[in-house]
């Protein structure tokens, strides 16, 4: 009898033991915001949100890193570099030479971007998400065209650089096709994160008589909100569904789902899957990008009706939506 209690107990620590070392392994994932900072309320606070819901799905402990300024990237990257997280996130373009640089020193740590693409010069151990901004921009720019009372809009955007370019070209069109005589109103703030030069931009448009003011701008994007509630006009959200900040003053939101990218990617790196030396593209076919669910609230259904069937257009290819000045030109003819 002894000795078959002494071999059960045997058996069951080793199952305890063979148990532990099957368990699943406890990632740690962290991520470094731009200047925007994570609560910015735009698309770093929707990078963050993309890792909390990778901790309560996938059991992953995460962190991050703020950045003031462009000169915070680096160290921010070597910090949690050295922390030894498994996989450790840029959140925007302006990151691209800090994450490549600090990717290059350390090939076996892997590492992943929001917003930049290095294309050929991939780093093995670094990962690439982009978005084809252009279409929720053209969504939203259609809805706008339709709604203008005024005929004319406009478009704030923070820093000229390709990729909010694809939110200006692909706004433009979207109004043309849905109103060939509105007139738009273009400007830059230099900035993503001045949101009183945002508001005066925006207070400009409006008493230029523009009555909507889409913005892909970051916390820029801040002040043309409240520029928009305080003279009573509509404004149009970025990144995340915006209308919170003002209920009645957001019309609609272009969407840009990176809280599902970064959910996406954590979850291939927690089944091993997790590539580097690739990009993934997020659009409509694959719900990386979408306009706000609180349209409706000021949206007509016949309008969001002609939305939903331009959606399938895009999906299908029969409309591609220009994210450039010559594509742009070419979509007007």
């Amino acid at each position: 009898m002894k000795k078959l209690l002494v071999f059960w107990l045997s058996v069951l620590c080793c199952a305890v033991v063979f148990s532990g070392t099957a368990s699943a392994k406890k990632f740690k994932v962290a991520m470094v915001t731009d200047v925007g900072g994570v609560n910015d309320q735009s698309f770093n606070q929707s990078a963050w949100e993309g890792l909390q819901r990778a901790q309560k799905e996938l059991g992953v402990k995460i962190s991050y890193k703020e950045s003031k300024q462009d000169a915070d990237y680096s160290p921010n990257m070597e910090t949690l570099t050295d922390a030894q997280f498994d996989l450790i996130w840029g959140i925007g373009f302006l990151m691209g030479d800090a994450i490549k640089s600090t990717a290059q020193i350390n090939p076996n740590q892997k590492y992943a971007i929001i917003d930049f693409a290095y294309g050929p010069q991939t780093p093995k151990n670094v990962g690439c998400v982009v978005f084809q901004e252009e279409q929720p921009s053209f969504l939203v720019g259609y809805i706008a065209g339709k709604m203008t009372k005024t005929n004319k809009v406009g478009f704030v955007g923070g820093i000229k650089f390709p990729l909010i370019e694809r939110f200006e070209y692909g706004y433009m069109a979207g109004v043309k096709l849905a109103n060939p005589k509105c007139e738009i109103l273009s400007q830059y703030a230099e900035s993503f994160t001045d949101a009183a030069k945002g508001k005066a931009i925006a207070n400009n448009m409006y008493q230029q008589n523009a009555d909507i003011v889409f913005h892909a701008s970051g916390s820029v994007g801040d002040g043309v909100i409240e520029a928009a509630k305080e003279k009573n006009k509509w404004a149009i959200g970025v990144d995340k569904d915006q209308n919170f900040l003002a209920p009645d003053n957001v019309l609609t939101s272009a969407m840009k789902r990176v809280d599902n990218a970064i959910f996406d990617m954590v979850k291939k790196l927690t089944k091993d899957e997790f590539k580097g030396g690739e990009t993934i593209v997020y659009n409509l076919s694959n719900d990386g990008v979408s306009i706000a669910p609180t349209s409706s609230k000021h949206v007509s259904k016949s309008i969001l009706d002609e939305v939903d069937s331009l959606i399938e257009q895009i999906k299908a290819g029969k409309i591609v939506v220009p994210s450039t000045k010559q594509t742009y030109d070419d979509f007007l003819k």
